[in-house]
């Protein structure tokens, strides 16, 4: 390669870092314009009161609407530029040989740099088992990789700060270890679908070899799961938010805090049954659970609720059907709804 190829490459490598560099500054400044942007319009240029219910159920909406969007896009576009360094195909490699335990941690630190959405469980699953990876590791993967995402925690840390979010990623990852692990020593391999282990073994062909991605096309990437998660997300996101301005403009606190409280010991178990059968995520979520807790609702009850939602929803257990037979399904169910009640009792214990 010439030196004058050389400098054009040099200089192409650095054009994308000069506009990651200028769209975090400009993103940046957006959010710390947030709250004097509609205060000002609401209270100074529409000059709407200040007290009322509705006002602030209004003032909720707006704002909570304007960042949790401005982080949806955010940290999505970065965690998507992040990924196209680690596709599903290199964790494989990753995760392939390692031994249960270590396998374990490998493959629950590996679910949060690689989150899949429900479609992507049964292949995922495949892929994995085609790797020749135990199936406690796989597990592993499948509960850490939708659980410990980066929407949740990087919705969790705008709303209730560093611990709340930092706790919330720590219990995460040990719930995946922790059911991985147990699966895995109960030996279930019988339970899993014939048809996965006959694909598996197609897909365990050796394939073409893996396309490094341009700057231009990960940008692409980014730019177009924005485009996906945000359009998939929005209708829940508004009816989440929306119904979290209701309760926190006029639901009664007291309410909350007699019959959800930290005191309360069915309110944890009930949170789980509850959030099992919805279908949502952490965008339309969190919204609602940041204004149940401004009404006095424990956070270990929220945060049960909240994972409950995103780890054990029907339609990923509808999926996940497909290539588990019941059996092992039931004990997956069982061993993750272990660790999110031990993990609800005890932050509400702690918080």
């Amino acid at each position: 390669m010439s030196a004058l190829a050389v400098r054009a490459h040099i200089a192409q490598d650095r054009h994308p870092l000069w506009l990651l560099g200028g769209g975090a500054v400009v993103w940046l400044a957006l959010y710390k314009a947030l709250v004097p942007f509609w205060n000002h319009l609401l209270y100074g240029l529409f000059a709407i009161p200040r007290g009322p219910r509705w006002s602030d159920a209004l003032h909720f909406f707006l704002y909570d609407t304007t960042k949790i969007l401005l982080l949806l896009v955010g940290i999505i576009f970065a965690a998507r530029l992040l990924r196209s360094f680690l596709s599903i195909e290199r964790t494989r490699a990753l995760l392939g040989g390692r031994r249960e335990g270590v396998g374990n941690v490998a493959a629950s630190l590996l679910g949060v740099a690689t989150p899949f959405c429900s479609c992507s469980a049964v292949p995922a699953f495949i892929g994995f088992v085609a790797a020749g990876i135990p199936l406690g590791v796989t597990l592993t993967f499948l509960i850490a990789s939708p659980m410990v995402n980066e929407v949740a925690v990087v919705l969790l840390f705008g709303l209730f700060g560093f611990k709340i979010a930092a706790l919330y990623v720590g219990s995460g990852l040990l719930i995946a270890i922790f059911a991985g692990a147990v699966l895995g020593r109960m030996r279930l391999e019988r339970y899993i679908e014939p048809f996965v282990l006959q694909a598996a073994g197609q897909a365990g062909a050796p394939g073409m070899a893996e396309v490094k991605p341009t700057w231009a096309e990960r940008f692409e990437l980014g730019r177009d799961e924005v485009k996906l998660i945000v359009g998939k997300a929005w209708p829940y996101l508004l009816a989440g938010i929306a119904l979290g301005a209701a309760i926190h403009g006029w639901a009664p606190t007291a309410f909350f805090a007699r019959y959800a409280g930290p005191h309360n010991p069915l309110a944890v178990p009930l949170a789980v049954v509850v959030g099992i059968p919805l279908y949502s995520n952490a965008a339309g979520v969190l919204p609602l659970i940041a204004a149940l807790h401004a009404k006095g609702l424990a956070m270990g009850t929220l945060l049960a609720f909240m994972m409950s939602v995103v780890a054990l929803s029907l339609p990923e257990m509808i999926l996940l059907r497909r290539v588990l037979r019941p059996q092992l399904l039931a004990a997956f169910i069982a061993v993750v709804a272990v660790g999110i009640l031990a993990t609800g009792f005890l932050f509400n214990a702690l918080l």
